[in-house]
């Protein structure tokens, strides 16, 4: 990847992912750029647009968690520096990609670039999914009790990522399938995710006081 553009968005772009909880924190979006470079590699793509997609894919949480997708795009189109690597159909592209990488997005990413990104964003590792929802539910919802974010965690596994929920796959080489299997076989065992979800909290209320 171009060296001067790693350089710009190690230190101008990945720094924004501090301000957000710890769900959506500089770990989660290494882990995307991993993913997506990775998952970049099985198909006839540019590797720093991927990189550029998957490294702006949430800076839109500094305005609205709702709308960031849009967001993300928005700041992208309106990133002069980007000018400096990408053509301005190349910059669309990579704008369409951060877009459409939402799960509850109501269509197909548009592209190869935004269907990477949509996977590589999944990253279905259960014990992370379901620390993640926690950790969110804690930054959004402090005025619920325990019981009330085992109960928020539960609807968000289900309308998400059970059997006809919302996520959807695009990209066969991931590792999401087994991954979400694996999810699935968790949140149907209520036990087994109620010591999940102990777990989680756990670790959730002591990150916060540590903050």
């Amino acid at each position: 990847m171009d060296k001067s553009l790693v350089e710009y968005i190690e230190g101008q772009i990945i720094p924004m992912y501090d301000g957000f909880d710890a769900g959506h924190g500089r770990e989660h979006v290494r882990a995307v750029i991993e993913e997506a470079v990775r998952l970049a590699g099985f198909y006839d793509v540019d590797a720093d647009m991927v990189y550029t997609a998957a490294a702006y894919h949430d800076t839109g949480l500094c305005v609205d968690r709702k709308t960031h997708h849009l967001e993300s795009a928005r700041i992208i189109r309106a990133d002069k520096r980007l000018g400096d690597w990408f053509t301005p159909h190349e910059i669309e592209v990579i704008a369409q990609a951060a877009q459409d990488h939402r799960a509850s997005s109501d269509h197909e990413p548009r592209t190869i670039y935004g269907k990477i990104i949509a996977e590589a964003d999944r990253q279905i590792i259960p014990e992370s999914i379901i620390l993640r929802t926690v950790q969110y539910g804690l930054a959004h919802y402090p005025d619920l009790d325990k019981e009330g974010h085992w109960l928020r965690t539960c609807e968000h596994m289900a309308q998400k990522y059970d059997e006809g929920g919302y996520l959807k796959l695009w990209i066969p080489e991931s590792r999401n399938a087994e991954g979400l299997a694996r999810l699935r076989d968790i949140i149907h065992d209520k036990s087994r995710f109620r010591e999940y979800f102990e777990a989680a909290y756990e670790s959730a209320v002591k990150g916060n006081q540590g903050l």
